[in-house]
Order: C-alpha cells, then sequence, then structure tokens
C-alpha cells in the first residue's frame, strides 16, 4: 500500500481505519520520508493520541477528520436536546443520526499536535446547512493555508475530449483535440460535438463558424489569368477573322472554302467565350449554360474541320480532272454534313438538361482539410457529361483519321496536315483532362476543364490559322495560285 501511495499522483488520502490498522502503513511512510499528503480521517482514529508523536508531524500535520462530539456510545437508547440546541437520538435500527465535528490536526506553539474543531455535521439540519466548515481556520498538509487539489488528470480543456486510460481509475485520462468539424466549449468535455452542416470548427476547436464558399473567382489570380487568355484568344480569333475578311478574294483564302473558314472562326470564338461561364459563383443558369456551350460549340467546331478535311481530300485525291466528287460535295452538302453533326449534340445536351440539369450545390466534402465549402455544380446525371464528351472525341477521331489519310497532299500548302497537327494537340490536351479533371478537388476540377478548353481552342487556332496568316502577311508572293496548287517534287 505504501508503495501504491508514493507512485501516485493523487494527493488527498481518505483513510477509514483504526490507529493500529493504519500505524504500520504510517511507519513505513515516515521512514519513506513521504510527505505532501493531504489525509481525511475517518472517526476512529481522528483524534488518536497515539498518531500525535513529533515522528508523524512531517506526514500527518494538516490532516482533516471527522469525530463524533464526546457528550455519544453511552447514550443508546435516548433522545433529548444537548446544550448547543443540538438533537440527540437514533433511528429505528438503533443507529445514530450522524453528527461530527469537522476535526483538523494543528501544530501548537510547543510543537506537538493539537486536534482543533473547524466545522461541524449534522444530517438532521435542513438541507444545505448540514455542514459547517470554518475554511479560514484549517492549516492544510505542510502548513499550508490553500486547499489541496488532488487529482490524476487535470480537466481537459475547451478544444479538447477526455478519453480514459484502459485499467486505470475514471479520474484518469488523456486530452485529446477534438476532430476537425468538432467542438467542445466547457473544460471538462467528455465528448466533443459535430458542427451543422455548413459550419466549421475554428482554430481552437471551441465554436462553429460558419463555413467560407469557395469557387472559381474572376478577381482570384488563377481566375484573372484565365480571363485573360479567354480574352486573348478571342482578340487572336477576330484579327484572323478580319485578315481573312480583308484578303478574302485572294487565292489562299478563297482555296480553304471561305465560308467554312468564318463559321469555323465563329465557333473558336464561342470555344473561347464559354470558359467565361465557368468563372465565378456557380447559378442556376450558368450550370445549365456551361456544359451546353462547351459542347455545341466545339462540335461546331470539330463540324467545320470535318468539313474542311472531306473537301481537301476530295479537291486532291481524285484522279481524273473534272471528277465530279468534289461537286457532288459543293456548299450546299456541306452546310447539310455541319447541320447533321451538329444535331445530335444539340439534341444531348437539350435532352440533359430538361431531364436531369446540373444545379448549384455546396459542397461540404472539402472542409475536412480546407474547412470551406465549394459551391459547384453538381450533375445528377453524370453520364450526360461523359456522353457530350464522348460525342467531341467520335467526331475529332474521324477529323483525325481522315485529315492522316491526307498527309502527303502537295506540300505547298497542305490544310490536311495543319487538321491532323491541331487534331494531335487536341486530343493530347483532351485526353490528359479526364484523369486531372477527376483528381482535381473543388474549383481546381473547373480550373483543369477552363485550360482543357482554352489549351485546345489555341491549338485548333493557331495550327490552322497561323500559316496562312502568315503566308497572307508577311508572304503575299506565295498567296498566288499557282503556289496553292503546286505538287510534290517526284
Amino acid at each position: 500500500m505504501a508503495d501504491k501511495l508514493q507512485s501516485s499522483t493523487a494527493h488527498v488520502v481518505v483513510v477509514f481505519a483504526t490507529e493500529g490498522q493504519l500505524l504500520d502503513l504510517l511507519l513505513e511512510l515516515a521512514q519513506r520520508n513521504v510527505t505532501g499528503i493531504q489525509w481525511v480521517a475517518s472517526e476512529a482514529w481522528v483524534t488518536a493520541n497515539l498518531l500525535t508523536s513529533p515522528h508523524f508531524h512531517p506526514l500527518l500535520e494538516g490532516t482533516l477528520g471527522f469525530s463524533f462530539p464526546g457528550l455519544l456510545h453511552h447514550l443508546k437508547s435516548v433522545n433529548f436536546t444537548n446544550q448547543f440546541d443540538e438533537k440527540v437520538y437514533f433511528d429505528s435500527s438503533g443507529e445514530p443520526v450522524p453528527l461530527y465535528d469537522i476535526i483538523n490536526w494543528q501544530k501548537d506553539s510547543k510543537d506537538g499536535i493539537r486536534f482543533t474543531k473547524v466545522g461541524s455535521y449534522d444530517s438532521s439540519a435542513p438541507l444545505g446547512q448540514q455542514l459547517n466548515i470554518e475554511q479560514s481556520t484549517i492549516v492544510w498538509t505542510k502548513g499550508q493555508s490553500r486547499v489541496p487539489v488532488s487529482q490524476c488528470s487535470a480537466p481537459c480543456p475547451p478544444g479538447s475530449r477526455q478519453a480514459r486510460r484502459p485499467r486505470e481509475p475514471r479520474c484518469c485520462f488523456d486530452c485529446l483535440p477534438c476532430a476537425d468539424g468538432e467542438i467542445s466549449n466547457q473544460t471538462g468535455s467528455t465528448e466533443c460535438t459535430k458542427c451543422p452542416e455548413y459550419y466549421w470548427s475554428d482554430t481552437e476547436k471551441v465554436k462553429c463558424v460558419a463555413g467560407v464558399e469557395e469557387f472559381l473567382s474572376f478577381y482570384e489570380t488563377m481566375g484573372i489569368i484565365l480571363v485573360a487568355l479567354t480574352i486573348l484568344g478571342v482578340v487572336l480569333t477576330a484579327i484572323t477573322a478580319i485578315v481573312f475578311h480583308r484578303f478574302r478574294s485572294t487565292p489562299i483564302v478563297r482555296a480553304n472554302n471561305s465560308e467554312i473558314s468564318f463559321l469555323l472562326l465563329l465557333s473558336l470564338k464561342l470555344c473561347f467565350l464559354c470558359s467565361l461561364v465557368f468563372i465565378g459563383q456557380p447559378s442556376v443558369w450558368t450550370c445549365r449554360l456551361r456544359q451546353a456551350a462547351f459542347g455545341i460549340s466545339f462540335v461546331l467546331c470539330l463540324s467545320c474541320l470535318l468539313v474542311k478535311t472531306i473537301v481537301v481530300l476530295l479537291a486532291f485525291r481524285t484522279n481524273l480532272p473534272g471528277s465530279r466528287s468534289l461537286k457532288l460535295f459543293g456548299p450546299s452538302q456541306q452546310r447539310t454534313l455541319i447541320l447533321c453533326t451538329t444535331a445530335p449534340q444539340i439534341c444531348l445536351c437539350a435532352g440533359w438538361l430538361l431531364g436531369a440539369p446540373p444545379f448549384p450545390f455546396r459542397n461540404p466534402t472539402y472542409q475536412a482539410s480546407t474547412g470551406k465549402i465549394v459551391v459547384e455544380c453538381k450533375e445528377p446525371w453524370p453520364p450526360g457529361f461523359y456522353l457530350v464528351l464522348g460525342y467531341i472525341g467520335l467526331l475529332a477521331f474521324i477529323c483525325l483519321l481522315l485529315a492522316f489519310l491526307g498527309r502527303k497532299l502537295p506540300d505547298t500548302f497542305n490544310e490536311a496536315r495543319l487538321i491532323t497537327f491541331s487534331m494531335l494537340i487536341f486530343w493530347a490536351v483532351w485526353i490528359s483532362f479526364i484523369p486531372a479533371y477527376v483528381s482535381s478537388p473543388g474549383k481546381f476540377s473547373v480550373a483543369v476543364e477552363i485550360f482543357a478548353i482554352l489549351a485546345s481552342s489555341f491549338g485548333l487556332l493557331l495550327c490552322i490559322f497561323l500559316p496562312k496568316c502568315y503566308i497572307i502577311l508577311m508572304r503575299p508572293e506565295k498567296n498566288v495560285k499557282k503556289s496553292i496548287t503546286a505538287k510534290y517534287p517526284r
């Protein structure tokens, strides 16, 4: 028992024993020079002169306990009121009503121990008045005037919870910080409280605060860069259209089917502009518009490229002069093909938006790491997006295949080779996009999609139109019919 007391973190010990039972333990503790324990004594030894020897003074000074008033073991069958106006009587079992003096062991002037009454306990008194203590008169262990504190573990502060240590007393526990999204605002909490939805715990984990909404804003650095790239793309497309319109009567513009070229430039401008719908706080209309605008504008762009590729193949692959192949695929047929290839995407987007339209959604999933609520467009039917993307991929594959077949056409101006190169860039961008889009959290997935839109749009614009603008503006001597129709040297 002495080993347990010496190793324990407890500083207050309550003992129910007689002085004879307690003597050996106190001798052992005194021999070990164990001090600083606040003893609380039962009536059996609180006034035991045997334990007041100077040998025990360092150990037992400040002991506090209960004792019977003298005026009771001789009065087993009486019922009276004593001179202190205290009722003395016994219950039906012959047990006396608890009536105690509270005794404090204090040193006297002769360095001995005196038993000083510092209070009393009377169970017959009204509730709340049973215990009376003159705390200012108490001398605690080691002569201290401050009440000693005995605890295995200090109460856990707010922001944490108490976790009991296995196989140890209930007062022994560890303080564990509350998990993200949980709080405790009281000292000694045994559980942390989860914050309501869309609320988050502050850094101290003592209160819930409203989550900060996060989306790709026009005013943050990434949003500003993407908007600048979008405007650059629109400006370059507009400049290209102006150049083509200014030189529309030259061979290089006429040979490239100027009507389809202008439609392609218009669709590229739409591709650039649709990226703006992805920036800013999502709303009902932007969520519905963004994927539809993206899907239709890119399909229109690829439809124009498909028509241009077919025209190039029919123009240069015919075996006989004056072949009717190209005449059978005239402007009317070209417009019809563009309409027929764009219409399925329009129907798909319309059905998707009517049946299961995307809508703004406050996603708290990412709060665990950021404490922010991501506002995004939730797609209740994810296959809709992948069908739109898949149809774009189908047209891109057909364009790439047909353009690849025409890669060895005349070298002076081979639009099929330009289309092939642009489609390779297009495929590289969008194949990289899918895993990046799926793995990117929150607003970064939106940024990845915008980057893919801009990168593929710039690829199409620069690969197809930059060489032509270079010849028109910088090498006008090559902008003649003879140069356009030149063949490979054999």
